[in-house]
């Protein structure tokens, strides 16, 4: 979702191995790889008119379908692949601004996720770090103050190490978050308010907390599960620099170019631009209709959208109430907007952090442009008006005063019609009300993305990825029945 500012060092428990500033080197025999792959070349293979049958259908060509797409054509099954969209990547997008690749979704990975290291070895991709800030523009007592970053990190992290404080009990098996589920009754229901206000700080020190929590919900901290965030914390082996290292990566090829290799390797039948109307399930399989009146049969389907997409999707049977409860709550930040922005002139690599009434909550410098300027990346408040020039150069000038933006843009994930909200994020109470049951099969309904894994999920594709392998080997077992 987010990226932090750089962390001070400190001791790891449990974490993943370590790869070094730069992590994921060119695996043996793929070094041609990561230049061959473009993002922009992926073209759809297109089904026949009509009835198409095929072994599964997966719903969603996001990394959760495309994971699943590999690898039930590795158990040889036929897989048609319907999206939505006109490209690849639901929530995750690599794209092009002011002559540069971006990443409007997604755009961090990390070396402590081990699913998504081991793909990116397997492809030959390379990971770079995330640019170290210069300074950083702090909520003051009035205002903001600017600090050097160590100033800063010393102090966020001390902050982080209270709100965090009890997770090694209740998220002792992290991968396995319901292993301590007794310990967890007491958590499970606090938001970030909540758990902000059961600390002893002084205002300042809540205002600090405050601002930076709400970056992960786009303002509104009633709304994001303080487990949900411990729970990452706890993945990455309960320390600040793990947490720091969670978003302190970048794919040198961007973020899509992953999801493009493991589909190309499938050889699935891809159909762009299929939106899908309903599911039902027959005598002797699946039947599935696009909006556009193509009908598609198999022996399974894996839905692989995003949960607040689930109710725009007729199921026939009906939903369990587990997924129908998750649909109507939402599980994708319905706020989650993010704004790049290209700076004129001379622009140090500032990292600013606002207050959580902050049209920009945060503010993460990028690279410096070849012809002059600065790349900026931010995630917006419910305050910004994030189409309007004027009201990102307002909201930049908080941090630094006098910026001028050249251009902007944004994406406002909550008005997508095919995501209806941001990266993932469990609410109050999700997490002991949804596992395992919404990760269950229902009839020769499976179900992925991140937003149902059960370890990192929501915000990374390392809990895409994951769900993918269990919704194969479900589908898997779906169709090996049907056969029998």
């Amino acid at each position: 979702m987010t990226s932090h500012p750089s962390s001070t060092s400190s001791t790891r428990r449990h974490a993943a191995p370590r790869f070094g500033r730069r992590f994921i080197l060119k695996a043996s025999g793929a070094s041609a790889l990561a230049g061959a792959i473009g993002v922009g070349a992926y073209v759809s293979q297109a089904a026949p008119s009509g009835k198409a049958a095929s072994d599964v259908i997966v719903i969603g060509a996001g990394y959760a379908g495309g994971t699943a797409a590999r690898e039930l054509r590795a158990k040889g099954l036929s897989v048609t692949v319907l999206e939505a969209r006109d490209r690849i990547g639901g929530r995750i997008w690599t794209d092009t601004f002011a002559g540069e690749q971006i990443d409007l979704g997604g755009g961090w990975v990390s070396p402590d996720q081990p699913l998504v290291t081991k793909e990116m070895q397997r492809y030959g991709l390379q990971s770079v770090p995330e640019l170290a800030n210069t300074s950083s523009v702090m909520p003051a007592d009035n205002g903001f103050v600017a600090l050097t970053p160590t100033e800063a990190n010393t102090r966020m992290n001390e902050l982080l190490k209270k709100f965090f404080a009890g997770s090694e009990q209740y998220f002792e098996r992290p991968n396995d978050p319901l292993f301590r589920k007794d310990l967890l009754e007491k958590v499970d229901p606090l938001s970030f308010a909540d758990r902000i206000a059961q600390l002893e700080l002084t205002a300042l020190d809540k205002k600090w907390l405050a601002g930076y929590t709400s970056a992960y919900v786009g303002g509104d901290n009633t709304r994001g599960a303080m487990t949900a965030l411990a729970q990452w914390w706890a993945l990455g082996g309960w320390t600040t620099e793990a947490w720091h290292n969670q978003m302190g990566y970048r794919p040198t090829t961007g973020m899509t170019a992953l999801l493009k290799a493991m589909l190309d390797e499938s050889g699935a039948t891809v159909k762009l631009s299929s939106p899908v109307a309903s599911v039902t399930e027959t005598g002797s399989g699946v039947e599935v209709k696009t909006k556009s009146g193509e009908v598609h049969t198999a022996k399974a389907v894996v839905v692989a959208v995003p949960v607040n997409m689930w109710k725009t999707i007729q199921f026939n049977p009906g939903l369990p109430k587990v997924h129908t409860d998750a649909a109507s709550e939402g599980v994708g930040v319905g706020l989650g907007t993010k704004v790049w922005i290209h700076l004129s002139g001379t622009v140090d690599a500032v990292y600013g952090q606002g207050t959580e009434t902050s049209p920009l909550v945060m503010l993460i410098p990028q690279k410096e442009l070849p012809g002059g300027g600065r790349l900026m990346v931010g995630f917006a408040g419910p305050s910004l008006d994030a189409s309007s020039k004027t009201a990102v150069q307002n909201a930049v000038r908080e941090y630094i005063p006098g910026a001028t933006v050249v251009a902007h843009r944004s994406q406002e994930w909550g008005n997508d019609p095919y995501s209806r909200g941001g990266w993932g994020l469990r609410r109050p109470g999700q997490l002991l009300r949804q596992l395992p049951g919404i990760q269950q099969p229902h009839g020769r309904m499976l179900f992925a993305g991140a937003d149902v894994a059960s370890g990192w999920n929501g915000a990374f594709i390392e809990g895409a990825i994951e769900s993918g392998f269990r919704a194969a080997e479900q589908a898997g077992k779906v169709v090996a029945a049907a056969a029998a």
